[in-house]
């Protein structure tokens, strides 16, 4: 048995997203060997409160350090606000503060944030260095957001910030060349970082198993999940499906549904999208709610609808697990989670062309049960194969033996 040094910024066992990742991959990588975790003071707490009320026989394999720089270098960190900038700090602080804790390992892993412009430093420690799994969101096609002129300048700043780093922060090319290991995200991290001696592909996103039946419902309920940003395209969805809705005979409409749990600034466009195909009576609004409450969400839908932009998506791993196909872009994020048997991946050339690739997708699953009830077969079949947390702590377990 190895002893793992892993460093996971954000890390929290009640929360989703990067937090979440955090704490699972920290329990996988405990399956089989030993894991001391350095994380931020502000995730104590939690961890300490969720270990007492969910006890877990790997806890014992499980050390926690945690690390924080001093107050007058993090005044001005408030909630999200400073975070990249406040992430590169306390790297670039990290193998001192590890140093000084006399503590014996045998390799080191820059676990999370899954961000592969912003450099990880853990390679000083002269050991076994496995980094990520990292990755970037691809940038936005013009055609999607050229309609909203502030965003486009944001996207746009976000992507050429992205590529300084990559191309002149010579502590982020050191660090990808002296890692080990690299763990990517989707197939775009590869094309980026060329000096990656060994790399293999390990999405971020997995999920644990609720447990799964064939849908039995004669109604036809679509999902989506998300917070409401541009980046999640949830305007493609709602458009896409109000003009399916909007097409059908009226007791064909009282049978479908769109639901959308979420909150976000894109939520007062979404509902005039709504409101101007007239279908604000089949599309429902939940503000976030608690985590089994949205399972139970996925346990009584059809299929799940994720046009998003984004290099990753955990809902969709999510959705894969209650056998739900998943109808997205063919893109780099989600596109690359599923396949042709447990979703369908419509073209991002241009919005108007992917808006109705989208409508023709969910028509197909509608007016088509035979095909739903054999994609939510294979996407509950992926999910085992692919997105089951286990999947990960196997995956962890193969890379680590390699190296020593």
């Amino acid at each position: 048995m190895k002893t793992i040094l892993a460093t996971a910024y954000a890390i929290n066992p009640s929360k989703g997203s990067e937090d979440g990742t955090g704490w699972n991959f920290v329990m996988q990588i405990a399956r089989f060997n030993r894991v001391i975790v350095v994380t931020r003071k502000n995730n104590r707490r939690p961890i300490e409160n969720y270990q007492h009320f969910n006890p877990d026989e790997r806890y014992a394999l499980i050390t926690f350090l945690y690390f924080d720089l001093p107050k007058w270098m993090r005044f001005w960190k408030r909630g999200g606000r400073g975070a990249l900038l406040y992430f590169w700090m306390w790297q670039y602080a990290l193998p001192q503060f590890i140093r000084k804790q006399n503590v014996s390992y045998d390799i080191v892993h820059s676990v999370n944030f899954h961000n592969d412009w912003i450099p990880s430093y853990l390679w000083k420690l002269n050991k076994p260095f496995v980094y990520g799994p990292i990755g970037h969101h691809p940038s936005i096609p013009f055609t999607f957001i050229k309609h909203r002129p502030l965003f486009w300048f944001r996207d746009r700043m976000t992507v050429l910030i992205k590529q300084i780093f990559w191309k002149t922060s010579r502590a982020l090319q050191r660090g990808i060349r002296k890692a080990d290991h690299v763990l990517c995200i989707n197939s775009t991290v590869n094309k980026v970082h060329r000096s990656m001696k060994n790399w293999s592909l390990m999405p971020a996103v997995a999920t644990e198993d609720y447990g799964w039946e064939p849908a039995a419902s004669s109604d036809f309920s679509l999902l989506s999940a998300g917070r409401l940003v541009q980046l999640k395209g949830f305007d493609l969805g709602v458009e896409a499906f109000a003009r399916f809705v909007s097409s059908l005979p009226i007791e064909a409409k009282k049978r479908c549904s769109l639901t959308i749990v979420g909150s976000g600034p894109e939520l007062p466009a979404l509902k005039k999208i709504a409101d101007d195909y007239n279908v604000t009576s089949s599309i429902r609004f939940i503000p976030w709610i608690q985590r089994i409450s949205l399972m139970n969400i996925f346990r009584t839908s059809a299929a799940f609808l994720f046009p998003s932009h984004e290099g990753a998506g955990m809902v969709v791993a999510e959705a894969l697990s209650f056998g739900l196909p998943v109808i997205c872009l063919d893109n780099a994020g989600p596109g690359e989670l599923i396949d042709s048997g447990s979703g369908i991946a419509v073209t991002n050339i241009s919005r108007e062309q992917t808006i109705g690739e989208l409508e023709r997708a969910i028509r197909e699953l509608y007016h088509n049960p035979r095909k739903l009830a054999a994609m939510r077969v294979a996407a509950r079949d992926r999910f085992e194969k692919h997105f089951h947390w286990n999947i990960r702590g196997n995956q962890l377990l193969s890379i680590y033996n390699q190296l020593t």
